[in-house]
């Protein structure tokens, strides 16, 4: 894990006495809300629906047990007890008081966070693969280049004010874990000329009102010159993406516009003028950052692990626990072990304080004191051995951290709707537990299989519903709260967008019209095949029956 050098700390401190400032000038009046929100924008806090939140950055989904008992004190003290976390590997805090943000900012300093760039029209939290470093298939840790982009982009003097927000993720397989080609670049580590590290890159990806599945721009940008590349796309964009309008401003609308050959040419006549000598990543830089991500100190174990065996049979509760929750390791016997979030009935991405200090004891105790925030609002210990996995498992049990629904229906992706959001047309929460406790019973879950659904209260698809195997979103209809349902989305490797079955429903519609989707699936699937596979191969139309069959017969 990177440890922040001179120039990180003092950054963050100095950013922390700036914004100190401005907060002061605003509670006095000085700074009305309008001169305040640039400002605050640029240090991770919004104005929602009922109070000021506030978006904690967690670069690449990587920390460790003091930084997560930090954000337990602070949900503690600051907040209700409790943290959200996003699909950008973010946490937020939705109730924090606005005198008290410098103080949360210093705290979060202690520990080497910050919430810069979490918000803004700049370069994001750069995000990567839950199981980097981890993971059986990935031909390099991407976390190392994830912590160089974040150096190179952190207050970027060219690319502070762009036309919109831009985001970049980073694989290290050709698994796709970090939903690449949904964002504004996607980055794939490959192997270059002379076996090398280089980069695949796609470009113009993004959710939204106006969604695209990014392009391949690139096929193998060599390692050292990824820096002069991303810049020379920025540096395109930045001088010919729309500002008039900020629903054609993302880099999305740019590429879709010239088309992906013309941006191509945009983009290489920009690199060709680089100096680029300037911004090659020097060897030995890149290998001290690596040093940072070395592999931990793993012990030399047997693949299989006695203890572990024995628990899958003595307990059915902990072998579902292991069937789902557990994922192979790269390292002979250890495992990730993914601590889902979605309880049933409960809130997608919520976690209490002293649920956080579960996990941080978990972490120091079991995981090299490693934890990492998922896309899938989940969090997960990424090196466990296997020995270890049962009492894990108790422990994440009387923590009530241990819903065995990885990857299944349950594990619904959802943002925080008109709940919080001033943005949103409506509720994404209530809907979503009103799906997990129908959809509650594990045996059924299992019957389908992986099942993505994704939930959005507006068109800004915080909750990525357009690249769900089902999307749920929001609109209003003259005041009332309806539900869009798409089927056939994908954010993996095979990343598409869903497909619009029909008119929008009601809130208590929506998990009974899902239910009648899946049951619909377990009716026509093939042997072997997985929900999305189903779809691809039958199309959306007998989902759109099994969907509407029920108002249809109210109807007739």
């Amino acid at each position: 894990m990177y440890r922040y050098d001179e120039f990180d700390h003092a950054v963050v401190r100095e950013r922390v006495e700036e914004f100190a400032d401005q907060v002061a000038r605003r509670a006095s009046g000085a700074l009305t809300e309008d001169e305040f929100k640039p400002l605050r924008l640029m240090n991770g806090v919004y104005l929602q629906l009922h109070a000021y939140m506030l978006r904690v950055a967690i670069p690449y989904g990587t920390f460790d047990s003091r930084q997560m008992r930090q954000l337990a004190h602070i949900a503690r003290t600051y907040d209700k007890g409790y943290g959200h976390f996003t699909t950008r590997t973010n946490i937020q805090y939705n109730w924090p008081a606005l005198t008290d943000l410098p103080a949360i900012l210093s705290d979060l300093a202690e520990v080497e966070m910050h919430a810069i760039q979490t918000s803004g029209n700049c370069i994001r939290n750069v995000t990567t693969d839950v199981f980097a470093g981890a993971a059986e298939d990935e031909i390099e840790d991407p976390r190392p280049w994830c912590e160089i982009i974040r150096q190179w982009s952190t207050i970027h003097p060219e690319f502070s004010f762009l036309p919109r927000k831009f985001k970049i993720a980073v694989t290290g397989a050709e698994k796709d874990r970090a939903a690449i080609r949904t964002h504004d670049v996607g980055l794939q580590i490959v192997r270059g000329d002379h076996g090398g590290t280089a980069f695949r890159v796609f470009v113009g990806g993004g959710q939204g009102r106006l969604p695209h599945i990014g392009q391949e721009i690139a096929s193998s940008v060599p390692a050292a010159d990824l820096l002069a590349y991303l810049t020379a796309i920025l540096r395109a964009w930045n001088l010919l993406g729309r500002r008039d309008n900020i629903h054609k401003a993302r880099i999305k609308i740019l590429v879709a516009s010239l088309g992906i050959d013309a941006f191509r040419e945009e983009v290489d006549r920009h690199y060709a003028t680089l100096r680029r000598e300037d911004l090659q990543i020097p060897q030995d830089e890149a290998e001290r950052i690596k040093a940072y991500f070395a592999p931990p100190a793993f012990e030399a174990l047997p693949r299989t692990s006695a203890p572990f065996e024995r628990a899958l049979l003595a307990d059915p509760d902990f072998a579902r626990f292991a069937r789902n929750n557990v994922r192979r390791h790269r390292q002979a016997g250890y495992a990730s072990v993914v601590v889902s979030l979605k309880p049933v009935g409960g809130v997608p991405g919520d976690i209490t304080a002293d649920q956080m200090e579960a996990a941080a004891d978990l972490a120091q105790r079991y995981s090299f004191d490693e934890l990492r925030a998922a896309y899938e609002q989940n969090l997960v210990l990424p090196h466990v051995k296997l020995d270890d996995v049962p009492a894990v498992w108790r422990a994440l049990r009387e923590a009530g951290l241990a819903t065995a629904n990885a990857d299944l229906a349950t594990d619904v992706i959802a943002c925080p709707g008109l709940d919080y959001c001033s943005l949103a047309n409506a509720r994404s929460i209530p809907v979503a537990q009103a799906l997990s406790k129908r959809l509650a019973d594990l045996d059924y879950q299992e019957r389908l299989g992986p099942v993505r659904i994704n939930m959005s209260g507006c068109t800004n698809a915080c909750g990525h519903h357009h690249v769900g195997h089902i999307g749920v979103l929001g609109v209003d209809r003259k005041g009332e709260e309806y539900y869009q349902i798409t089927v056939g989305g994908s954010p993996d490797e095979q990343a598409a967008l869903g497909d619009i079955v029909g008119k929008s429903l009601p809130a208590d519609e929506v998990a009974p019209a899902i239910q009648r989707t899946l049951d619909r699936y377990l009716q026509i699937r093939a042997e072997g095949e997985r929900f999305i596979d189903t779809v691809r191969r039958v199309g959306p139309e007998p989902f759109r029956d099994a969907i509407y069959e029920t108002l249809d017969a109210a109807n007739a």
